[in-house]
């Protein structure tokens, strides 16, 4: 499920940021950016988000910043001097032909004229300070995730709404099924030749005419599909949440199997076409339901 939380503290003269993103994932996938003083705790962060996040594609960013109003001569990186004498007296002998600008330039960009010094270690105070920041962004988070959830509750409420309406309109159908059946038979008989026709058994019609209409009975697929739809609503607000998105999944699979043996059965086209509308809202609730927990 996607979600989004962030959250800000102060640690001195610096500002404390945790960032977490999550995109839609079956399982947990969770990627930590941590500044090096925190690196000693990324274990225990992971801990701590762990268990929240449950499942989904993570990005979580700690870092810190310096505040723009609070900035000392240690908010700075130094040049480290020896390093760029050497190397512009190297690059004098290399090459006389750049200017004293170029040079420097040059200088500059060599990876230890300019090395930034980070803090290794957090006090206990400030990891305080970063459990704090977590938990509030982790809050924010959650609450994206729980508008997003009624979002899709509200979604997959219309589309079974709008199944429930189509398996309804089925029923006209199925009551003329029986005539159109009887008068299919019927008029493929008056084609055989005379002769033929007069052996015909009408009660083994009858028997072979019942057999038939008991194979393109859809009672159990109507029953079965409307038990289905009922268990998906049970467990949208099902108390415990742990799992739902997967049983949210297996139930959106048994509607499918209902609903293509309606297809199967159905012999006539506006039938058909019910069925096709069918499936085409079940698609729509298989895609969300990856985005529940």
């Amino acid at each position: 499920m996607t979600g989004y939380g962030k959250a800000e503290r102060k640690i001195g003269n610096r500002r404390l940021v945790v960032e977490i993103k999550s995109l839609n994932s079956k399982q947990l996938d969770l990627n930590v950016r941590l500044s090096q003083a925190f690196r000693s705790q990324e274990l225990l962060i992971r801990t701590m988000l762990g268990k929240q996040l449950e499942r989904g594609k993570a990005d979580v960013a700690i870092y810190t910043e310096e505040l723009a109003d609070q900035v000392s001569s240690g908010a700075f990186t130094p040049i480290n001097r020896a390093a760029y004498a050497f190397h512009k007296q190297e690059l004098q002998e290399l090459c006389p032909e750049l200017t004293d600008a170029e040079r420097a330039m040059a200088v500059l960009r060599m990876p230890d004229v300019i090395r930034a010094e980070e803090q290794n270690t957090v006090s206990d105070e400030e990891w305080r300070i970063v459990e704090q920041a977590i938990n509030e962004a982790m809050k924010h988070f959650i609450a994206f995730r729980s508008q997003e959830g009624a979002a899709l509750e509200a979604m997959f409420t219309e589309k079974l709404d709008a199944i429930n309406a189509l398996l309804a309109e089925v029923e006209p159908f199925e009551k003329g099924r029986v005539d159109n059946i009887r008068r299919h038979l019927l008029a493929g008989l008056e084609k055989l030749a005379e002769e033929t026709r007069n052996q015909v058994d009408n009660n083994r019609l009858e028997q072979e005419l019942i057999f038939y209409l008991e194979k393109l009975d859809i009672t159990e697929e109507k029953v079965r599909l409307t038990n289905h739809i009922r268990y998906f609503r049970e467990t949208m607000h099902s108390d415990n949440p742990v799992g739902v998105g997967k049983k949210l999944g297996f139930i959106a699979q048994e509607m499918g199997r209902e609903i293509n043996t309606l297809g199967s059965k159905s012999n006539q086209s506006e039938m058909q076409i019910i069925v096709v509308k069918m499936k085409d809202l079940l698609e729509q609730i298989k895609e969300q339901v990856l985005n529940v927990l």
